[in-house]
């Protein structure tokens, strides 16, 4: 049976269907600002693109089914005095956006209803926004929405923090500091773990609500932006970035073992883009999307490791693209996703990624549940430390129509609980598995002194029995006084190990062998009693004299290793309090720094303190570790 084996997977067919140039958003100006953005964000009812725009920083709404050339004005979201960055859509309201922008502000947005790109007016007019928030020093590269608690944004800017909004109330309650500008972000899906990746090369993933990194871990080596994404439900994290040989990598990573990556780095090739990871939670699959080129490849997720399916080619290459939630997506076509793309910053273009099915009925197999929009709590209950899942929606019921689709009950697996895994298994371990233990109790109690006695004397009768026999054999042997004194007795003693059985038993005579009772002496012949005399004393004077020189050997050894052992204990003390001084002298140092820079106005001087304050706190960190 030779034949090459074939891995079973309902996405092996998956392909990329392009859309035709009159069916795309065209006429666009998209904007051209270098910071490493996606550039474009989708959801079911309308994708916004940062826009090109002078005067100060604005980002377009297109509503998705207005396809086609757009008219050469239309109404801009238009509030920034500086480029825009990046855009954010709430999971759980299609109308509310997020934007930051090189002026360190996020400004928040609601899409008006009935909102057109081709508004039959003659002056048309732009939006304003809602709400802003302010804290930042810095411009903001990167705003996420909580997938699991309504109205809870984080923020990345380049103060080397990332800031989590109550956007309810319109303020910043928690703060993580990074040693870096921050390069990517992502959610795990019950909204409770951040993970981030930094120009310092570190991934790190943040439990949000104890302001601290629970996994700190050095990521790629290369020099270029590396990017991260957290695999849905599970406690995997994928990551894009480049090797210090510029070749463009893939990791996966285990957020309980996160020292390295499973199965090491996987070299994807040599094109100096940076590699988008976009993660697809209903099909298992992860899709890399390079800058600068037009190929998309997929794969899927599968024992641990990412199978390659297929990729997408296209001689367009993309500078920008978003993914549509599971909820937009055409389920009459089979279509598994759909990828948003920017074509030479003047249109976008949609991608269908579909399933070949002859079938015209619902595939509930490659459809399971999906993510609404209803919340799993409030942002003052996140803040207050619940989790939770999101519910989930059927998509059969939005195949057959139904106005409301149905929810269905989602199964809450905690993400935290797997950094923590010394507590899990505790339940797990039953008391009564260990109890099969009696097995000591069945074993009766130790010997006694005088046991010990009869077995020694059972077994130098049983020496004695055989020594008197070879000493009767002996007796015609020429060889009979060679073969006990080659036993080196005191080689014995010095190693420790006790003298054989074979000697004590013959030597009758001394009366330190209580193992032999007096009946075993009278049984003995008469006259070999006289040649264990002659022979015996000389061994007997040989194992006494070794033994004491033995024994004083020894105890010097003993005393060697135990001066030995002093000394280097003391050497370790010398070396911990060395190192506690070190500590407190750069924590102290540290402190006054920021005393001193806190205390001061804007000055000259304040990027050199920012940069010595930096370099004594890698310093401390480096100590401390």
């Amino acid at each position: 049976m030779s034949g090459r084996f074939v891995r079973a997977s309902k996405y092996r067919h998956v392909f990329g269907r392009s859309t035709k140039k009159d069916q795309c958003y065209d006429n666009l100006r998209v904007s051209k600002n270098a910071f490493d953005t996606n550039l474009v964000k989708a959801n079911p009812q309308y994708i916004s693109v940062n826009w090109e725009a002078g005067g100060g920083g604005a980002f377009a709404v297109i509503p998705l089914e207005e396809r086609g050339k757009l008219p050469e004005s239309i109404p801009l979201f238009r509030g920034h005095t500086a480029s825009v960055l990046d855009t954010d859509w709430s999971p759980f309201d299609d109308s509310f956006i997020a934007s930051s922008s090189e002026d360190g502000k996020i400004l928040l947005w609601k899409v008006p209803e009935d909102f057109t790109v081709r508004p039959d007016v003659e002056e048309v007019t732009d939006v304003s926004p809602t709400g802003k928030l302010s804290g930042h020093s810095r411009k903001v590269g990167h705003v996420l929405f909580n997938p699991s608690a309504q109205n809870v944004l984080a923020s990345a800017s380049g103060d080397y923090s990332i800031k989590l909004w109550d956007v309810d109330a319109g303020s910043s309650k928690l703060s993580l500091k990074h040693g870096d500008i921050v390069q990517s972000l992502s959610w795990s899906a019950n909204g409770s773990l951040l993970v981030t990746t930094c120009r310092d090369k570190k991934l790190r993933v943040w439990d949000v609500r104890q302001e601290k990194p629970a996994v700190e871990t050095p990521g790629h080596s290369g020099a270029k932006n590396s990017r991260a994404v957290w695999m849905g439900e599970h406690d995997r994290i994928a990551t894009t970035g480049f090797s210090k040989m510029s070749d463009r990598q893939l990791g996966l990573w285990d957020i309980r073992t996160p020292r390295e990556p499973l199965n090491g780095f996987e070299i994807l090739d040599q094109i100096s883009g940076v590699c988008m990871p976009f993660w697809d939670e209903g099909t298992q699959c992860l899709f890399l999307a390079g800058k600068g080129d037009g190929n998309i490849r997929y794969y899927e997720y599968d024992n641990d490791k990412f199978e390659f399916l297929s990729q997408y080619s296209s001689p367009d290459p993309q500078r920008g693209i978003a993914f549509m939630p599971k909820r937009g997506i055409n389920l009459h076509e089979n279509e598994v996703t759909r990828a948003f793309k920017t074509v030479n910053d003047t249109y976008i273009e949609p991608i269908s990624f579909i399933v070949p099915r002859r079938a015209e009925v619902f595939q509930n197999d490659i459809y399971p549940p999906t993510a609404g929009l209803k919340p799993a709590m409030s942002s003052s209950d996140w803040f207050a430390g619940k989790e939770g899942l999101p519910p989930k929606i059927s998509l059969e019921s939005i195949y057959e129509g139904e106005a409301e689709p149905q929810e269905m009950p989602s199964d809450d697996k905690p993400t935290s609980a797997p950094l923590h895994p010394a507590s899990p298994p505790r339940p797990a371990v039953k008391e009564p598995e260990p109890e099969p233990e009696p097995k000591p109790a069945a074993r009766g109690p130790p010997p006694s002194m005088k046991d010990n006695q009869a077995s020694m004397a059972d077994m130098a009768d049983k020496y004695a029995d055989k020594d008197e026999e070879v000493q009767s054999d002996d007796e015609s042997s020429s060889f009979e006084e060679v073969s006990k004194p080659e036993r080196p007795a005191a080689a014995t003693v010095e190693r420790g190990e006790p003298p054989p059985p074979t000697l004590a038993a013959p030597a009758t005579s001394n009366p330190s062998s209580a193992a032999s009772p007096p009946h075993d002496t009278t049984t003995t012949a008469p006259q070999d009693l006289p040649k264990a005399d002659t022979r015996q004393p000389s061994a007997s004077s040989h194992r006494s004299n070794p033994s004491g020189s033995g024994l004083s050997g020894a105890s010097e050894g003993l005393k060697g290793h135990l001066s030995d052992i002093k000394g280097l204990l003391e050497a370790q003390n010398r070396t911990i309090m060395m190192q506690t001084e070190k500590i407190d002298r750069l924590a102290s140092e540290v402190e006054r720094m920021k005393a001193s820079g806190g205390a001061g106005g804007a000055g000259a001087d304040d990027v050199g303190k920012d940069e010595r304050i930096r370099m004594l706190e890698l310093e401390l960190e480096e100590a401390r570790s």
